[in-house]
């Protein structure tokens, strides 16, 4: 009686851990199952390794990757346009659709597991957007990415230089041409900001300084910390906060940073956003930094240079949440997927980022960036755009030509864009990088009407 009743509770424990052991993988597969079928050694949809399920468009259908063929887009421009952000033949590109969005593009579900030949993924950006940027930028280095910041789609993210997919090159270590040519410089590059910094240091004055809006500067041309000198082109003469911002007067500014000093000049480059990591969909983007000094260099970091380094991604959400009085959707890379019976599919919801600055602060940057394209820039370079801009010229060492940088917003409900453009060792950033975002904001707000 002893062994059966032995046996039984034997059995009985058998039972209980073969029923816990199969809730445990219906849990598992239920949560991980999208990643186990994206997994590379999932012959059905993978094939030697590569992706063979799963195609990607731009936001208005256009096919740019089908991967049951291994086919890219039949328009070369396309291609190279949208390389960085779909992703080349073996996957050199880690922050690509192809690289990241796998899941996506397998198409599992639990019921139905991986049938089909996975799932359609459309991607935010307008890819005609995306070769009118590259064709702005040509054969220069650098970055053009615009966004809605409303609804957080990327309309425009291109990087150079890039190649074509369906015909790359072959490439030579240490070819300058090529030079980075695997990184997305949008989302994992961090550049010397030059006067596009001035953004942050006249937040934070705005803030911490009572009397600064009232006060009046006086510029000489040169400003002397110590034994040391803070230049500017020429003499800006007497002027407000709001014409200092205008013509970007490095003395101003350097003396603005001496009176707030680096501690708080880091904490208001933390709340914008610009020293941390954003994550767009998974695709982690580069960190900026800024380093705290009590020398003269406080003054040049007030200005973007010293250590000063900013990622374009985040300059351009610190624009959006600026036009937002302190808030903004998030940057995001998809636009919709499909699957079975071209059904939609569930890809999350927005998520929105925070600029801890007073919404007068914001309106108050808004403003100084208007009144910036009214006296500096010209309105006439941008058409009927209602353009909030600041230009950044930003020195990266004797001897080499300064990275030009042009951030900035729509200041319009209709067309609430924001955009950044990063021209590497091109020169003057309203000279060289204005123009460029002019192009491609006309273009995107004709794209949308």
């Amino acid at each position: 009686m002893k062994q059966v009743f032995r046996r039984s509770m034997l059995l009985f424990l058998f039972v209980v851990l073969l029923g816990g052991g199969v809730v445990l993988f219906c849990l598992r597969y239920t949560v991980h199952g999208d990643q186990w079928a994206a997994f590379s050694a999932n012959e059905h949809d993978f094939t030697e390794g590569q992706l063979s399920s799963g195609q990607i468009l731009d936001r208005n259908g256009t096919l740019l990757y089908d991967a049951a063929t291994g086919s890219y887009s039949d328009d070369p421009t396309l291609r190279r346009a949208t390389l960085h952000a779909v992703g080349d033949r073996d996957n050199n590109i880690s922050t690509s659709a192809k690289a990241t969005l796998t899941r996506h593009l397998v198409g599992f579900d639990p019921i139905g597991g991986t049938q089909g030949k996975g799932h359609k993924l459309y991607l935010s950006l307008d890819a005609q957007l995306c070769a009118a940027a590259l064709e702005e930028l040509g054969w220069r280095k650098g970055t053009v990415g615009v966004y809605n910041y409303e609804t957080g789609e990327i309309l425009c993210m291109v990087s150079t230089p890039t190649f074509d997919p369906a015909d790359p090159p072959h490439i030579e270590d240490g070819e300058s041409a090529y030079e980075g040519v695997y990184l997305n410089r949008f989302l994992s590059a961090a550049y010397t900001p030059g006067s596009v910094f001035k953004v942050v240091t006249a937040a934070a004055a705005l803030e911490q300084l009572s009397d600064v809006a009232e006060r009046s500067f006086s510029c000489d041309g040169r400003l002397t910390i110590g034994d040391d000198v803070i230049t500017c082109p020429y003499a800006h003469g007497e002027m407000d906060l709001s014409d200092a911002f205008a013509v970007s007067c490095n003395g101003v500014f350097a003396q603005l940073a001496e009176e707030l000093g680096g501690d708080t000049l880091k904490q208001y480059a933390e709340s914008a956003g610009l020293l941390s990591s954003q994550t767009i969909n998974g695709i982690e983007t580069a960190a900026g930094s800024y380093t705290v000094s009590d020398s003269y260099e406080l003054g040049w970091s007030g200005v973007g240079q010293f250590d000063d380094l900013v990622n374009p991604c985040a300059m351009m959400t610190l624009m959006g949440a600026i036009a937002g009085e302190g808030h903004a959707a998030a940057p995001r890379l998809i636009h919709r997927e499909t699957g079975m019976f071209s059904l939609p599919v569930p890809t999350g919801g927005k998520d929105t980022v925070t600029v801890n600055w007073s919404s007068s602060t914001c309106r108050a940057l808004r403003d100084m960036m208007a009144h910036s394209v009214e006296v500096t820039y010209g309105q006439s370079n941008f058409g009927d755009l209602a353009i909030c801009a600041k230009s950044g010229t930003a020195e990266v060492g004797a001897g080499q030509t300064p990275h030009a940088w042009f951030t900035g917003f729509l200041d319009d409900p209709s067309h609430p864009l924001a955009f950044v453009v990063v021209v590497e060792n091109g020169g003057g950033g309203a000279e060289v990088a204005g123009p460029i975002a002019s192009r491609i904001l006309q273009m995107a707000v004709g794209d949308e009407e």
